[in-house]
């Protein structure tokens, strides 16, 4: 399974008022199978930084590589190979509200993927099942809760067995129980091997799981800290960190 790697990167956004510097000379590498939250305050750059990770946003400066292949200069059909690696949820809604649940998975099928014999009705069952929406396949998107739409967004984010999940405030408007089985699936894909990078304001879930936490602060990474807590913040990892109230 593939290694990321950014190196140097830049990403600039400009409007009529002026520019915002979304990622200042970022460098991160995140190994095969690895657990990672980033974190931050509201506009520091995390879904920016997810953006770029999965090849969605070119750098204006220095490169991003998913193991020998350079992100920032794919183009076409190669990027399209490379972003199968990828199974995202992003921040913002992203189900077609008039399409049944099962149409807008249907959509994201990859039957490449599909094991011999395997139907793609069988493969979305199965993924709704993963994250507790059995049967729902016929009901549209309007008839669900935001958090049960999360939900969905998860399973289309499962269905093609990617080896890397890139999820944006997965767990924004899901209940205490649904949190928790959500993360609990995470944990056991993660132990099977899928790297999860996994953008959040949850500091309870952070501070529970204590797994690898990146810190972004106006566009640069201020904190990266093994078994980290929400709000650790280290100059160079495998040190002792200091905890921003």
């Amino acid at each position: 399974m593939p290694t990321i790697r950014l190196e140097d990167v830049t990403k600039t956004f400009y409007w009529e008022k002026g520019r915002l510097p979304a990622a200042r000379e970022v460098n991160l590498k995140i190994e095969q199978g690895e657990f990672l939250f980033v974190t931050g305050s509201s506009g520091a750059g995390k879904s920016t930084l997810l953006n770029l990770i999965t090849g969605e946003l070119p750098p204006d400066r220095g490169f991003v590589y998913l193991d020998d292949q350079n992100l920032s200069q794919a183009t076409g059909r190669t990027l399209q190979q490379v972003r199968k690696c990828f199974g995202r949820v992003w921040q913002e809604a992203s189900l077609i509200r008039k399409a049944t649940i099962a149409e807008n998975l249907l959509m994201a099928v990859d039957r490449k993927k599909l094991k011999k014999g395997e139907r793609e009705t069988e493969r979305i069952e199965k993924v709704l099942g993963l994250v507790g929406m059995p049967g729902v396949e016929k009901h549209y998107p309007v008839e669900l809760s935001s958090g049960e739409c999360r939900r969905i967004e998860l399973a289309r984010a499962l269905l093609n067995s990617p080896h890397i999940l890139v999820l944006d405030e997965l767990t924004a408007n899901l209940d205490a129980d649904n949190i928790w089985d959500m993360m609990y699936l995470l944990d056991e894909l993660n132990r099977q091997g899928t790297t999860i990078i996994m953008a959040t304001h949850a500091s309870q879930i952070v501070n529970i799981m204590r797994r690898r936490v990146i810190t972004m602060v106006e566009g640069k990474i201020a904190g990266d800290v093994e078994n980290g807590r929400y709000g650790s913040i280290v100059k160079k990892r495998n040190t002792k960190p200091y905890i921003i109230k």
